[in-house]
């Protein structure tokens, strides 16, 4: 199962590409999310970050996250693979989420990629890392760099295993994301894609079923 965008926001979190507002309209996402972007701007791309950061917390988990809770009691073996760095998963019940792009709430140490949690008292924005004196950033995967090595290979060994994918709330645009129900239907599972409109996958999918994933997914989980 690959979640995306979509069934957040129904919670109220924008989508990576919405509009900017506020003092970050000037701003374009895609300059923003960027290695580069916070070697020569540290300080703006942290501060932006820490504006996602207020939205993402203010969030809470919507009917749609719920009912996945629900599948996966039913079903325990479950994957759960999400594109989504909101956490709101994890935070409605799901368990062991897949997260291909990271976690907004987590910190990383900018020179070796570890989990950072003690920060040098200097004063410095961003913090630097109490190990090695390196700016601390978001724990979130940037345009340019690679997937999590381990996340990616579990994700895909669950397409190649399953039996049933559902593509939810994703545009089927980002990859190497968008190609995981793709390599599940290859390998045999009915596709089922979740979406208020057509995408790429749409014509690949088995079953179609068009709305938001709030209130498609709790029908779905009550006709099981």
């Amino acid at each position: 199962m690959l979640t995306g965008a979509g069934i957040s926001a129904e919670s109220g979190v924008p989508t990576f590409r919405d509009a900017q507002t506020g003092l970050w309209a000037k701003y374009r996402a895609e300059e923003l999310a960027t290695p580069e972007a916070f070697h020569a701007q540290p300080r703006l791309v942290w501060d932006w970050y820490g504006w996602r950061r207020q939205l993402t917390a203010r969030a809470e988990p919507n009917p749609g996250h719920l009912a996945l809770v629900q599948l996966q009691a039913r079903y325990p073996e479950l994957t759960l693979v999400t594109q989504n760095v909101d956490g709101l998963h994890s935070r409605a019940g799901s368990r062991d989420v897949v997260e291909l792009h990271g976690n907004i709430a987590l910190d990383l140490c900018s020179r070796d990629g570890t989990p950072v949690s003690q920060y040098r008292d200097g004063g410095d924005i961003p913090p630097r890392c109490a190990e090695c004196g390196a700016y601390v950033r978001p724990g979130v995967v940037w345009f340019g760099e690679a997937l999590p090595r381990a996340a990616l290979e579990r994700a895909e060994a669950a397409a190649r295993s399953c039996e049933v994918a559902l593509s939810i709330g994703t545009s089927g645009l980002v990859h190497p994301a968008a190609g995981l129900p793709l390599l599940a239907k290859r390998h045999g599972a009915l596709l089922i894609e979740v979406n208020p409109s057509a995408t790429p996958l749409t014509p690949h999918a088995d079953f179609v079923l068009t709305g938001p994933s709030g209130v498609v997914l709790p029908a779905l989980v009550q006709a099981l």
